[in-house]
């Protein structure tokens, strides 16, 4: 009797299906970690794919210095109990060693973080990076391939992209050249809220629903306030219950009202929200200066 596969079923073996051509087609892998939602189901599919032996690849994650303690704590302690190997590369290092110029202390370092990418691909000669993007979360990701090419310099070019009938995959590539895997492209928000919720996985407690000061911005976004985005001259800060739909740098990472404290609750918001997660919690997106599609020709993730 043929079974018959549900929905998440299938998007879990075709996303370890592309696990396994990453590890027989490359001979240095890495995979992207910053202990976020995408990333946490990335490890939960790496270990699906090749337990109870280790990850052929060592974990990656390139720190902007300026995270949410709690997801760093957490990846830290996620990692260890792999008992996986985890690369840690700053923008520290890369501000100390003047490969990153900042033009103000405190702006925002996303941006920036392709420089310490790239630094690390040639480092440590990686040639694939496995990243938890999605193809709903950005007009230019939904461009990109499962198995994404990028030349001598890490640039990728949307308009010299490889096909990929039948789920078949090209990896080869010559020196100094490498590819970006992304076996969840597939996958919406929902989707991988309703695969963290049937896993059971454990999150950063920032995921879940908290009260927190905030700033509203024009435009209804809301900028936490910490050290490192403090409340501005004039502006007025609120408490109200918030989550974080994504993490990333504190500068530009915003968080969204909402009441959802457990994974049926957040299941049922983003089943219902009309905003994309992206829309409404990265305040570097709005500019043209920071498009996706740009940061993306340069490196970026």
């Amino acid at each position: 009797m043929t079974k018959t596969l549900t929905h998440l079923q299938a998007l879990e073996a075709e996303a370890i299906h592309i696990l396994r051509e990453v590890a027989g087609q490359c001979s240095n892998p890495a995979l992207l970690f910053s202990g976020g939602k995408d990333s946490l189901v990335l490890l939960r599919l790496a270990e699906k794919a090749f337990r109870p032996g280790r990850f052929p690849f060592p974990l990656l994650h390139i720190d902007t210095g300026h995270n949410y303690p709690e997801v760093i704590a957490f990846r830290d302690r996620r990692a260890a109990e792999l008992g996986e190997r985890l690369i840690v590369r700053t923008l520290d290092e890369s501000i100390a060693k003047g490969r990153i110029v900042l033009r103000q202390a405190h702006e925002s370092r996303n941006r920036h973080q392709s420089v310490t990418l790239l630094d690390a691909v040639d480092e440590f000669r990686f040639d694939c990076l496995i990243g938890g993007a999605r193809r709903d979360e950005e007009k230019a990701r939904a461009k990109e391939r499962i198995f994404s090419f990028r030349d001598e310099f890490g640039q990728w070019d949307p308009k010299n992209q490889r096909p990929e009938l039948w789920n078949l995959y090209n990896a080869r590539i010559h020196p100094g050249e490498h590819i970006r895997a992304f076996p969840i492209s597939n996958w919406t928000e929902l989707d991988v809220w309703q695969y963290i919720a049937e896993e059971g996985l454990e999150l950063p407690s920032i995921y879940f629903a908290h009260e927190r000061e905030v700033v509203v911005l024009p435009g209804g976004a809301l900028l936490p306030v910490t050290p490192l985005t403090p409340v501005s001259e004039g502006a007025v800060s609120v408490r109200m219950s918030v989550r974080f739909r994504t993490v990333g740098d504190i500068s530009c990472t915003a968080p969204v009202p909402s009441e959802a404290g457990t994974l049926a609750a957040i299941v049922k918001e983003t089943a219902t929200t009309e905003i994309t997660e992206r829309g409404a919690t990265r305040l570097d997106d709005q500019t043209s200066e920071a498009s996706m599609e740009q940061r993306k020709k340069e490196g970026y993730f």
